[in-house]
């Protein structure tokens, strides 16, 4: 096989330890062990500088690659970070150090791919992002152990308001926490939109209030609080790193389009995202249908704004594991399932597709198309699929979404159904001709 890196090295990387192997000829002791502190890490690098290395693969364990990945490129190495799932050994022995020559040996034939790494300032939105979805999954728990307490004291205080954490919500269980528990007086806290009238939430108010679950409701309360104060810090630093963004943009943006509706998501960040992200990238994600401005935040903090890193669209799909893995063996295709992913862009698109399901759209007729012929699990599929498509282009190719509704998916499905039955008909002999409407004529007596 032709060598396709000559200096390459390979790491196995360890939550303690990492070996590195080097190719036989550059030094006595082609495999070595470094420590995973900091000091043994640069000598690692300089070691490598020694043995005239240029680029390096690793196999991506954990997170503990990860210091390991930003000393070797600040060190000028071309580090390749490889899935796990592409860099299985033959069967047989399994040592730390058959895996880093193992590396090492596919790395120098050219049979690894590196993993998608976006730019360093794209990374670090990514990371304030992922940050911000840890504090609302935390603060969702507490929201949990705030329902409970309620439950026990008899207050049902969420079957009467649509969000307990809402303004009406929120203005109760504060009441209580503070020692109110007159239902007549709690009720006069209700928004005046509440659909529920006064004598039904006076019902739902009325519990035992003892103290004991009093105390964890008020913990609860004060943990909902502090997140939230977290959760808008994390805004703010987000809103930062956008505007840090936006400078590096030379170009200046068009005008913002009109909205194609109202972002009803009570997680989206406290600014306006919708302009910071028009100002950074100069395109409205958001007049794709089922991409909010939420959504549209988190696809580019993890796939980042150049697309040229997937020649295509399909490499782009294929990458968030979108298209089908097919399985061919003697010509028959043994398998083309989706393979398994914990990507969040195909979780977000996913979700996405649920919500275009649900609309008058051209993605939404086909959503419903999908969903009657091959079911619904593999309909989603296939929307994220196409929603990824359409954001690839939109970023790749500054493509406009323009949806021509339902009724034109219809009509361009059902010309679609009258051409295979034009194609079979003449390969059998037979003529397709439109059935004439007959009008019955008389009267009723």
């Amino acid at each position: 096989m032709p060598v396709i890196h000559p200096n390459a090295a390979g790491i196995d990387i360890g939550s303690q330890f990492h070996v590195v192997a080097v190719p036989p000829e550059r030094t006595d002791k082609p495999v070595r062990t470094f420590k995973s502190f900091t000091g043994e890490l640069h000598a690692m690098a300089k070691w490598l500088k020694k043995c005239r290395v240029d680029t390096i693969a690793m196999e991506s364990t954990g997170i503990y690659w990860i210091p390991a990945f930003e000393i070797l490129e600040s060190y000028g190495f071309k580090v390749f970070l490889v899935n796990a799932r592409a860099a299985k050994t033959v069967p047989g022995r399994k040592t730390d150090v058959n895996d880093a020559q193992w590396l090492q040996k596919l790395h120098q034939f050219g049979l690894l791919q590196a993993s998608f790494q976006p730019s360093q300032k794209i990374a670090g939105l990514r990371a304030y992002l992922r940050q911000r979805e840890k504090l609302l999954e935390y603060k969702s728990a507490h929201i949990q152990h705030m329902q409970k307490a309620m439950m026990q004291m008899n207050i049902q205080l969420q079957h009467v308001v649509t969000d307990v954490t809402g303004k009406t919500g929120l203005a109760i269980i504060r009441a209580i926490v503070q020692g109110q528990n007159d239902p007549n007086e709690l009720v006069k806290l209700r928004d005046p939109h509440c659909k529920n009238s006064l004598e039904v939430m006076t019902a739902a108010l009325t519990g035992s209030y003892k103290p004991e679950h009093l105390f964890a409701l008020t913990q609860a309360l004060e943990l909902i609080d502090i997140y939230l104060e977290k959760i808008e810090a994390c805004d703010r630093v987000i809103e930062s790193a956008l505007k840090q963004l936006e400078q590096e943009n030379d170009s200046t943006p068009p005008t913002l389009p009109k909205a194609k509706g109202k972002d009803s998501s009570k997680n989206t960040p406290s600014f306006d995202v919708r302009q910071a992200l028009f100002s950074f990238i100069g395109i409205d994600l958001t007049q794709i249908h089922g991409i909010g401005s939420s959504v549209a935040l988190k696809l580019i903090a993890e796939c980042g704004t150049d697309m040229t890193k997937w020649p295509t669209s399909k490499h782009f799909t294929s990458w968030l594991c979108l298209a089908p893995a097919n399985k061919i063996s003697g010509g028959k295709i043994l398998s083309s399932r989706t393979r398994r992913s914990s990507s969040k862009v195909a979780t977000m698109l996913r979700l996405a597709s649920v919500v275009v399901g649900k609309t008058n759209t051209a993605l939404g007729a086909a959503y419903r198309r999908y969903a009657a012929r091959i079911g619904k699990a593999k309909a989603v599929t296939a929307i994220a699929r196409k929603l990824a498509v359409l954001f690839y282009n939109a970023l790749r190719y500054g493509m406009e979404y323009v949806d021509k509704g339902a009724n034109y998916y219809e009509e361009q499905y059902q010309k679609k159904i009258i051409n295979n039955l034009q194609r079979k008909a003449d390969a059998l002999g037979f003529t397709l001709q439109k059935k004439a409407l007959s009008i019955a004529a008389g009267g009723v007596s």
